[in-house]
């Protein structure tokens, strides 16, 4: 190579090395700016004295909750005393839950990334790359199966957690958030160490492991090795916030106390009909919205925005303003931000990736159904029943939605019948996963001996009483059911019993089903 091509290449790669750093800093600079006008309008939305009423509205329920809550109790039991015995209910058991978020810490923080380290060290001296990678990734898909899959259910099922503590094991703490984070961080670093062939003495670059613990805490599920970060802790918002999280749990507890376990749980002689379940879900439609917005407010504000101030964290695009949405489409890409934008980097475009950008809409369906799997899943774990109501209504009805209801809509009309369909989803959610709670309840399990096997019990505890609903009343039916389903179960309105007869393998019903099976 000549003195003059040498120099060429040179400057070339200056050139190239300067783009890449004004690039960079200017990628800073606008998303620091953009992430600053984020937080100012979060900021101000709430300083509007429009918000602030709403928000002082949902204030004053939650004291006349506290107060009707008084008068009951004083009218029934001549005493004003608050007892919170349903919350401790379902946080029982923290300590179990305290040692397994431990466990799956512990294991989500050092066995990846020195799996990463160990791969990434022999890659580019290793006769067969391919051989390599296909052997880390299935031992490493083995571990993670067992120890992120199988060890919180394990936990769950094993020691017999109450809902809010299942949930805590199986949603936010230790399976799906660790799952999804690890993930993030395996297909965000081994590209990297793939492309960049270290020099001859010198050792591949790995992110550092600091880097690492900061990601599985910051409220993000994309991992990078820096983010935009604050330059100081607001403690008195800390503390705000942490007490607006305090006072949703309280507020969550009340719409259930109030709202939801005094339809649900007495128990009565009147038989189950069409019309009972209307009325049924559609006085679940207000405690429904109720918890919606909660679960919203609590999580994806409060909650997430906690972390961030805590660790500085500075791009705290949670949610965008999904209340306006005319499409279904634009509301669940707002609604949660941080998932989507999982599910758009992993699942989406990783499918265009492998197929070449030719089926766009089955990209998009297998993103349904990955996160209606996953919700259901979740919701099984944490009820400890199987009952498809949430993946019905996320993988059919939400389908049909998203294509009906896309982007073209811009009319206010659409807003509201995209809030009248989530009124009644909501409605349907809590009237049915309420029932079949209270049928599980009232149904105990009967005639059915000890699995043999883990698989089998975890089954035997998750199947719940109703595959689906059968809306028609006073009919007799017959479903065939295999030898091993021969319990006797009293209805949860207690107005029969289904019976399911050996030498006929058939099952007699007489009335509406509040459960239909439960192993």
């Amino acid at each position: 190579m000549s003195d003059q091509q040498s120099k060429t290449k040179r400057y070339s790669i200056y050139n190239h090395i300067r783009r890449r750093k004004a690039a960079n800093i200017w990628h800073f600079c606008f998303f620091s700016y953009f992430n600053d006008c984020f937080l100012l309008f979060i900021s101000e939305l709430f300083e509007i004295n429009h918000i602030r009423t709403i928000y002082h509205m949902f204030i004053a329920v939650l004291l006349i909750f506290c107060l009707s809550t008084l008068a009951v109790d004083y009218i029934d039991q001549g005493r004003l005393v608050l007892e919170f015995d349903l919350l401790f209910f379902a946080f029982g058991k923290l300590g179990t839950v305290t040692w397994a978020w431990v466990v799956m810490f512990a294991y989500t923080l050092f066995v990846p990334y020195y799996t990463l380290v160990f791969w990434g060290s022999l890659y580019h001296s290793f006769p067969s790359k391919l051989g390599l990678s296909l052997g880390t990734g299935l031992v490493l898909s083995a571990v993670q199966t067992y120890v992120l899959g199988q060890f919180p259910i394990y936990v769950v099922v094993h020691y017999q957690l109450p809902p809010a503590s299942r949930f805590i094991v199986i949603l936010e703490q230790v399976s799906i958030r660790f799952l999804m984070k690890s993930y993030s961080f395996m297909r965000e670093t081994a590209p990297v160490v793939m492309k960049n062939t270290p020099k001859e003495g010198e050792s591949p670059r790995f992110p550092t492991l600091s880097s690492y613990l900061y990601f599985l805490f910051c409220p993000t599920l994309i991992y990078r090795e820096s983010y935009p970060r604050n330059s100081h802790i607001r403690w008195k918002y800390v503390g705000i916030t942490l007490g607006m999280i305090l006072g949703c749990l309280f507020y969550g507890y009340f719409i259930l106390v109030r709202l939801c376990v005094p339809v649900f749980r007495p128990e009565t002689n009147q038989p189950f009909s069409k019309r009972t379940l209307v009325l049924a879900v559609f006085h679940s439609i207000l405690p429904g919205i109720m918890l919606l917005l909660l679960c919203f407010f609590a999580f994806l504000h409060c909650w997430l925005n906690l972390f961030g101030e805590l660790l500085c964290f500075a791009d705290r695009m949670f949610y965008k303003d999904w209340w306006n949405s005319t499409s279904f489409a634009n509301y669940y890409r707002t609604w949660n931000v941080v998932v989507h934008d999982w599910l758009y980097y992993y699942g989406y475009r990783d499918f265009l990736w492998l197929s070449k950008r030719k089926f766009r809409t089955a990209a998009m369906l297998s993103v349904f159904i990955v996160s209606a799997v996953v919700h259901e899943y979740a919701f099984t774990m944490g009820f400890g029943f199987f009952y498809p109501v949430m993946f019905c209504l996320f993988a059919v009805f939400g389908v049909v939605f998203n294509f009906t209801m896309n982007d073209k809509r811009q009319s206010p009309v659409f807003n509201v019948i995209m809030w009248a369909c989530l009124f009644v989803g909501q409605g349907v959610q809590v009237c049915l996963y309420c029932q079949e709670w209270y049928a599980q309840i009232h149904c105990p399990r009967t005639g059915v001996g000890t699995s043999p096997t883990f698989v089998l019990q975890v089954l035997e505890s998750s199947i719940g009483y109703t595959w689906m609903i059968l809306l028609f009343e006073s009919s007799f039916s017959f479903f065939m059911i295999p030898d091993q389903l021969q319990p006797l179960c009293r209805l949860a309105d207690r107005t029969d019993i289904i019976i399911f007869k050996s030498d006929k393998k058939e099952c007699r019903k007489s009335c509406f089903l509040s459960g239909f099976i439960k192993l």
